[in-house]
């Protein structure tokens, strides 16, 4: 009966899930598909669109041009390349990186001024006198692969995500919408895989997002993969783009192809 309910359950939420992608407006997925097909985004970038499939992800999480959004540790820029001309001249985007590690988006302004010159940069996690994103002002905060880094902490080992989801809830307005990608782990693993192996439970980043304050809105399977078990040597990071292993049985991880991922959406009361 307890495997009975559980797939109905499942089957409800893809159901609303699917309710709301329909709902989209064509304008939204249009604006959206522009900026995927940007002519500014690098080859080596859309090359993983197959993968991480951006039109889809942001179309779930319903970001609109003229949204304030904020994208936490954007790290090279991957998902930058998008928001960029998604908001451009009609949003504000903020770039939320670690204390002094923006190199991924100077490069960025670098490269071409008029597209990426208005990115806003911000610290993130904000300690006092940093700049930072003010508080109740974004519709959308995004953060793509980067929960699993927060839970197995930096060089100190603390585990610093319910700070970081603290500072997120914080950003935004009320009813505004957090959404999270990142790899995930099977419920039935062991906890002790979410501290060293880049994966982690839906569990446990629904446990992190509900503590800090927010409202469980609906989960997508867009960014699944089914032919990831989760259990590589050396974790995660043993799959594409990584390869961690090198050449070790890289034909094998290239046909896996990247992690099984994620794609949840919260909104702010």
């Amino acid at each position: 009966m307890r495997h009975r309910l559980v797939a109905v359950a499942a089957v409800t939420t893809l159901a609303a899930v699917a309710s709301v992608a329909a709902q989209q407006p064509a304008s939204l997925r249009q604006a959206i598909e522009a900026a995927v097909q940007a002519p500014s985004r690098t080859p080596a970038n859309t090359a993983r669109d197959k993968y991480r499939h951006p039109a889809d992800t942001l179309a779930f999480f319903g970001v609109k041009p003229g949204d304030t959004v904020v994208e936490i540790w954007p790290s090279g820029g991957w998902y930058t390349e998008i928001l960029a001309p998604l908001t451009k001249g009609k949003g504000i985007l903020y770039a939320a990186v670690p204390s002094g590690n923006a190199k991924g988006i100077e490069a960025l302004k670098a490269k071409d001024a008029a597209l990426y010159g208005p990115i806003r940069v911000v610290a993130f996690p904000a300690a006092a006198g940093q700049a930072k994103v003010p508080d109740g002002t974004a519709d959308v905060v995004l953060t793509f692969r980067n929960v699993h880094n927060w839970r197995m902490g930096g060089k100190d080992g603390k585990d610093y995500s319910p700070e970081a989801f603290k500072q997120m809830y914080a950003m935004l307005k009320k009813g505004g919408t957090l959404g999270i990608e990142d790899h995930r782990l099977p419920e039935n693993a062991s906890d002790e895989r979410e501290t060293n192996s880049g994966y982690l439970k839906v569990s446990t980043v629904r446990r992190l997002a509900e503590a800090a304050g927010f409202k469980f809105v609906g989960a997508s399977e867009v960014n699944a993969n089914k032919a990831d078990t989760a259990d590589w040597p050396n974790g995660v990071w043993t799959l594409p783009p990584t390869y961690a292993l090198k050449d070790q049985d890289r034909a094998k991880y290239a046909a896996i192809g990247e992690s099984d991922r994620m794609t949840l959406k919260f909104r702010k009361p």
